[in-house]
């Protein structure tokens, strides 16, 4: 049934008076209504005089221009799709720069190789997170491909992007430029070196493959060599929430430890009956012996949690976690006892600085460290390093004893100083 139009009379406007907007049709348009678009831009701006209905000679003649206009626009049917690297439809395409040539078409796979277990280094070295590929059946000849390094996101974070290549272009991002390069040194070979380690580098990497349409990746695991230690406010107990959990730590040259590191910790014999942040914002605390104090002595040894907490409104301890030193601690042969701002001058004299108390864990950790002297470290607090216990040394377990937050005034102690290799 043909359709009847309603005839509608409106003023006459000359061409001096006519108003002709120009529109581009956008990717989400039908081909039809982006083609009326374009017709109506093109016999207002181009040709105004001209008759404008279809079946006219001038219609029919600029009808292939417009459909050659139509084709060339985004989202057009026909044309590969573009996203910043260039990818041929064709099957027959045999470029190997392009991305997607007949190689993979045909069934070659693109496989990506990382180690399956985690690499352990400390803060302050170089690491290079291995990563290789190769296709399967391999190919006669290169291809270009683009490489992506990020890491992953650790407890609801973001997921950081470290560095991107092609060929030998490479870009770096946020803390890591300087810091990363891709090795390289022989053939398919994407192998990310980081250096100058630095506390919060440590976690899961993902190495990405892109060639063309196809993309593999694998994924490297990093911790660093370190020791958890809980600490509490010098107001005493249960007195940070998680941001300010966040800040001591960082005072004393550590981060908030994740629970598999609390884990691992508890695992070597950490038992702590106080409850800590640790870096998901839960609570917890490891418990190696079972008593009254702690939960009772029907429970099993474990790590008990209280569960996610508010960051803001609740207060418990923190969890540390320090890694292992470029530097050395050692105890200031003085003879006398010093105040804490004493103790603090006494270090700068001898070309150190009044050690942390990461510093120290880390120091007694690694290093063995064992002295049965207290002695001030740079927060106010006293302690002193056991590796084998003795007599007149504290209790019968190794570990770091601590006196708390003394009156700085005092002239009790000695000090603890850090001087960095």
């Amino acid at each position: 049934m043909r359709k009847r139009h309603r005839e509608v009379n409106l003023p006459e406007v000359t061409q001096q008076d006519a108003v002709c907007p120009v529109s581009i049709p956008s990717p989400g348009l039908s081909a039809q209504t982006g083609l009326q678009k374009i017709w109506g831009a093109v016999h207002c701006q181009v040709c105004p005089g001209a008759p404008a209905w279809p079946g006219s000679p001038w219609h029919e003649e600029m009808g292939l221009l417009l459909l050659v206009a139509l084709l060339l626009l985004p989202g057009s049917y026909g044309l590969p799709f573009y996203n910043g690297f260039y990818y041929s439809n064709s099957a027959n395409d045999q470029n190997p720069g392009n991305g997607h040539g007949k190689d993979l078409l045909n069934g070659v796979k693109l496989v990506v190789e990382t180690p399956e277990e985690t690499l352990f280094t400390y803060q302050g070295a170089s690491v290079i997170l291995p990563c290789r590929y190769h296709y399967e059946p391999a190919l006669g000849s290169p291809r270009r491909v683009r490489i992506k390094w990020w890491k992953l996101s650790e407890n609801g974070g973001p997921e950081k992007d470290v560095l991107v290549a092609i060929g030998l272009r490479h870009r770096s991002f946020g803390d890591y430029q300087g810091r990363v390069h891709l090795r390289q040194e022989k053939e398919h070979d994407v192998s990310l070196e980081i250096q100058d380690l630095r506390l919060e580098d440590y976690g899961r990497y993902r190495c990405e493959v892109i060639d063309g349409l196809e993309d593999e990746s694998g994924l490297v695991e990093l911790e660093l060599r370190g020791v958890v230690f809980p600490y509490q406010s010098p107001n005493g107990r249960y007195q940070l929430n998680f941001h300010e959990g966040q800040q001591v730590c960082a005072e004393q040259g550590a981060v908030v430890a994740s629970f598999e590191q609390l884990f691992r910790a508890w695992e070597e014999g950490l038992d702590w009956c106080n409850a800590g942040w640790l870096q998901d914002a839960t609570v917890q605390y490891p418990i190696m012996l079972p008593r009254q104090s702690c939960g009772g002595p029907g429970l099993a040894p474990g790590v008990r949690s209280y569960g996610p907490r508010h960051r803001r409104l609740h207060r418990y301890d923190v969890f540390c976690f320090a890694t292992a030193l470029k530097g050395r601690v050692y105890y200031l042969e003085h003879p006398e006892k010093l105040t804490l701002t004493e103790a603090r001058e006494a270090c700068q004299e001898d070309d150190a600085t009044i050690a942390k108390v990461g510093q120290l864990f880390a120091a007694w950790k690694f290093h063995g460290l064992d002295r049965c002297d207290a002695g001030w470290l740079a927060d106010g607090s006293v302690r002193y390093p056991v590796v084998h216990p003795h007599p007149n040394c504290g209790p019968p377990e190794p570990g770091v004893r601590s006196f708390g937050f003394p009156d700085p005034q005092s002239r009790l102690y000695g000090v603890y100083c850090y001087r960095q290799h």
